[in-house]
C-alpha cells in the first residue's frame, strides 16, 4: 500500500495537538511543521511520535509548502491542528491509498463554534483538499484562504473530518483580527483599492448572506455570533486596505 505522511503545521497549539495527533495516528509519518511556538507545543509532538522540523512562519501557503519539501512520502494528508481524522475517515483513507484513483481528494468537514456543530451560515458545504500527492501539487501563493493547486483533477472522500473552529471566543476575535490584516495584504497585492461601498455594504451583504440565505439562523446563538464576528472580519479587511492605501 501506499505510504502516508500527515503534514501538521503549528504555532502555540499545545490546547489542541495532541488530540489532533492520536486521531492520525494511522499514518507512516508524522511532521510537525513549528512556526516557533513559545508553549509545549513540540515537547507534545515529540511525545506523541511526531518529527518536530521549525521553521520561521513566512505565510500559510508558503509554510505548508515548506514542510511538502520536507516529508518522507509522496502522500500527504494535511491537518490543522484545531481537526481530527474520525476513525472512518482514517479507514477511507487508508483504502483509497491502496489503489488512488486521482491525485488528490477533497474531504468534507463537520465545523464546531464554540462547541456547537454549524449546520449552516454556509458552512454545511465547506471541504478542502487536503490529501494528495505532493508530486502533482502545491498551495498557491497567496496570503490566506490557501488551497493546493493540482496539476489534474481532484476526487472526493465520503467520510468527513472534524474541524474545531472555535472554542474561545477570545482567541477567535484574535484570529479575525489576524486574518483580516492578511486578507488586506493580498487585496493591495492585487492592486484591489478599497471603495465605500466595500466598508458600507460588503459586511451587511456577508451577514444577510449567512444569516438569512446560508441558515445560520438555524444554529441559534451560536450561528448569530459566527455571522456577526463573519460580517466584522469583512470590515476589518477593508479598514485596513484603506489604511494600507495611505500609508502606500
Amino acid at each position: 500500500m501506499t505510504k502516508l505522511s500527515v503534514l501538521v503545521p503549528t504555532r502555540n497549539e499545545a490546547a489542541n495537538l495532541e488530540e489532533c495527533l492520536r486521531s492520525v495516528a494511522f499514518a507512516d509519518e508524522i511532521v510537525v511543521v513549528d512556526s516557533e511556538s513559545t508553549d509545549d507545543t513540540r515537547a507534545i509532538a515529540e511525545r506523541c511520535g511526531a518529527r518536530v522540523l521549525v521553521h520561521p512562519f513566512a505565510g500559510h501557503a508558503a509554510q505548508k509548502n515548506w514542510g511538502l519539501e520536507r516529508v518522507t512520502h509522496d502522500w500527504v494528508l494535511i491537518l490543522d491542528a484545531d481537526e481530527r481524522a474520525t476513525p472512518e475517515l482514517a479507514r477511507e483513507v487508508r483504502e483509497i491509498l491502496a489503489s488512488p484513483s486521482a491525485p488528490g481528494y477533497w474531504i468534507h468537514r463537520r465545523n464546531t463554534f464554540l462547541g456547537r456543530e454549524i449546520r449552516g451560515c454556509g458552512w454545511q458545504r465547506d471541504k478542502v483538499l487536503r490529501l494528495f500527492d505532493r508530486r502533482h501539487g502545491r498551495y498557491e501563493d497567496v496570503r490566506v484562504h490557501e488551497e493546493v493547486r493540482l496539476d489534474a483533477g481532484a476526487g472526493q472522500l465520503r467520510e468527513k473530518l472534524w474541524h474545531h473552529s472555535c472554542t474561545d471566543l477570545g482567541a477567535w476575535l484574535e484570529k479575525v483580527d489576524r486574518y483580516s490584516t492578511l486578507g488586506a495584504e493580498e487585496a493591495m497585492r492585487r492592486g484591489r483599492r478599497p471603495r465605500f461601498g466595500d466598508l458600507s455594504g460588503r459586511p451587511v451583504a456577508r451577514f444577510a448572506k449567512q444569516w438569512l440565505v446560508q441558515g445560520g439562523w438555524r444554529d441559534g446563538i451560536e450561528g448569530w455570533i459566527l455571522c456577526v464576528t463573519s460580517a466584522y472580519s469583512v470590515f476589518l479587511k477593508y479598514a485596513k486596505l484603506r489604511r494600507l492605501e495611505g500609508r502606500r
